[in-house]
């Protein structure tokens, strides 16, 4: 590659996307209303009805593919087709079809996905919660929340004695099990439901395709209603955002208990006409290998990944030029979403795909809610700066709202939930006088006075706190520059902590590979370092502690999604926060 090209100068991969449209409302006392115009194509009105569509017009092709020893077992659409209305007529004739939803207790896997789909093209909603609800040592007590406030007519696993914890709860005795396989006495395989012939979908846009249920962050998770429309036009939106009649290929982990992963990744596959490799690795340290062989042997057009895993995929590719050379062969786009990424770990990946391939990519993100579709703005041009929310999707409006110094975020639009499940008063609450839905986080403009450069994430409201003088606390802006501040993966995350203290102190979890040791004196430099660019007490970090061990994800401190709850974090691990100020600092507790 010449020599003379950098991450400034080097030109970029051609992301294939439609130009940017944006139609600005300025309303007095500061409001602003952004919407995109753009249209849309809007043929797709159930789930079923784009994977019909390619069924037909490319049934050869790979929909889905998942890690079979050491290859992929994979499946084309037109077999997807042929085995969802197999499993259609297998689901009636259990007498399960209705409204009350399927319970699917899995992993993402191909037969997780047909029976989903099956089920929804039936007009049976389905319910994926997550896999850590039933696997073994799982907290039973989320998993029953889930189900009261589901009331599921059956019961999907993967495999029954992997989940026989989940399984053996109360509040499934006397329910319908379907096991893809282990099935115990009296489940009925999944395999057996391929004996009834084959069933046509009878699914219609209105109708209720899937629940999902909120993170709990904030209390008792929610059933969030995604209805075959908003579930179809979501998809249609984010296409509207390119001009590219290529299907993408994606290597993708995020769970399908969760809107990026069940949405944003595997129904938009299905809408593309796409090819989805299920990655079965996870985004923290000591578990990324898989994601990393995963990617050695496939090379995608799009690839979107928490930043947790990018952090860790930044090491990986500086030092495996195989890795490399395959990641960078043919992807034009890179995404992230979740949590913000910092500009320096974007920039590392960025020099690799210069030395690589002579070429800059396209580093975006997206941003919104389970109850957003999940996409409701994203960024469609051309970019390299971390930390933009974008601008709203066709068809999509956002509402800027001052509030406390900071605008908050609004969305309104086809793709958004009508609510939540049982739950009208809670459903009523969540919309504002115009209908726009208040996800309680604020935006600010990149660039003040030109709208088109796009929306930077301003803070969680519900995450920020003050400290004792009053000082307000930005949880999001503090932990990803203080984790970039630390760098090198000594650290996998923080936990911010310093409500109604003096100072703000973290909590760090560790990289389990690496010495003690060695991460407390990175993390001491590294937050020095920090502190001296600090230019408020809200923006220092007074105290930090490194934790004994990684986050855990049955507590639910960390989420499906790899990103840390910070409420619920802070709430588990509340003996180490109180450590973490006590007067005078026990010894294991860094003091700045």
């Amino acid at each position: 590659m010449d020599a003379e090209l950098s991450i400034a100068t080097a030109p970029f991969r051609d992301p294939r996307y439609a130009p940017r449209r944006l139609v600005v409302d300025e309303r007095p006392g500061g409001e602003v209303v952004l919407t995109n115009p753009a249209p849309f194509d809007a043929r797709h009105q159930t789930t079923v009805s784009a994977l019909a569509h390619w069924a037909e017009a490319a049934p050869d092709r790979v929909w889905l593919a998942e890690r079979s020893g050491d290859g992929w077992r994979t499946l084309t659409f037109a077999e997807a087709w042929q085995r969802i209305g197999a499993l259609a007529a297998g689901l009636r004739s259990l007498g399960v079809v209705g409204d009350r939803p399927l319970l699917i207790l899995a992993r993402n896997t191909i037969d997780h996905a047909l029976i989903a789909y099956a089920a929804m093209g039936q007009g049976m909603p389905v319910a994926p919660v997550s896999p850590q609800y039933g696997l073994p040592g799982a907290n039973l007590t989320r998993l029953t929340h889930a189900c009261q406030v589901l009331n599921p007519a059956a019961v999907y696993t993967e495999d029954a004695a992997l989940f026989a914890d989940g399984l053996a709860a109360d509040v499934l005795a006397g329910l319908p099990v379907i096991a893809g396989k282990n099935a115990r006495p009296g489940d009925v395989a999944q395999d057996a439901l391929y004996g009834h012939g084959s069933a046509a979908p009878t699914a219609r846009p209105g109708q209720h395709a899937k629940y999902l249920l909120t993170s709990g962050s904030t209390g008792l998770p929610k059933a969030v209603i995604n209805t075959h429309r908003a579930m179809s036009t979501n998809s249609a939106q984010i296409t509207a955002c390119f001009d590219d009649p290529d299907p993408p290929v994606m290597v993708h982990s995020a769970p399908w208990s969760h809107s990026l992963g069940a949405n944003a990744i595997l129904h938009y596959s299905a809408h593309r006409g796409g090819s989805l490799y299920i990655d079965a690795g996870q985004p923290v340290a000591g578990r990324f290998a898989e994601t990393v062989r995963n990617l050695r042997e496939i090379a995608p057009t799009y690839q979107n990944m928490v930043p947790a895993a990018w952090m860790l995929f930044a090491d990986e590719l500086e030092r495996d030029e195989a890795l490399a050379r395959n990641f960078f062969s043919r992807v034009r786009l890179l995404q992230y979403g979740g949590a913000a990424l910092g500009q320096a770990y974007a920039d590392r990946i960025q020099a690799v795909a210069v030395r690589t391939v002579g070429e800059r990519i396209s580093f975006g993100s997206g941003y919104g809610a389970t109850e957003t579709g999940p996409t409701a703005s994203n960024v469609h041009w051309t970019n390299a700066r971390m930390g933009l929310m974008g601008l709203p999707l066709p068809g999509c409006s956002v509402r800027l709202l001052p509030e406390a110094g900071k605008l908050e975020f609004r969305v309104k639009g086809p793709q958004v939930t009508e609510g939540y499940l049982n739950q009208p008063e809670k459903s009523a609450a969540a919309f504002d006088d115009e209908g726009y839905y208040r996800l309680g986080d604020a935006a600010r403009f990149a660039e003040p006075g030109n709208p088109e450069a796009g929306l930077v994430f301003d803070g969680r409201i519900s995450e920020n706190f003050k400290l004792a003088s009053g000082t307000f606390v930005v949880v999001g802006d503090l932990r990803i520059q203080a984790l970039n501040a630390v760098g090198g993966g000594v650290v996998t995350d923080a936990i911010v902590c310093g409500e109604n203290q003096e100072s703000v102190g973290l909590l760090l979890y560790p990289n389990p590979t690496l010495p003690r040791a060695d991460i407390e004196a990175a993390v001491r430099q590294g937050l020095a370092a920090f502190n001296a660019r600090a230019k408020s007490a809200g923006g220092r970090v007074a105290r930090a502690l490194v934790l004994p061990d990684p986050p855990d994800p049955n507590a639910g401190e960390i989420t499906d999604k790899g990103y840390i709850a910070q409420p619920v974090a802070r709430a588990v691990r509340s003996a180490a926060a109180d450590r973490l100020f006590a007067n005078p600092a026990p010894s294991d507790v860094m003091v700045f």
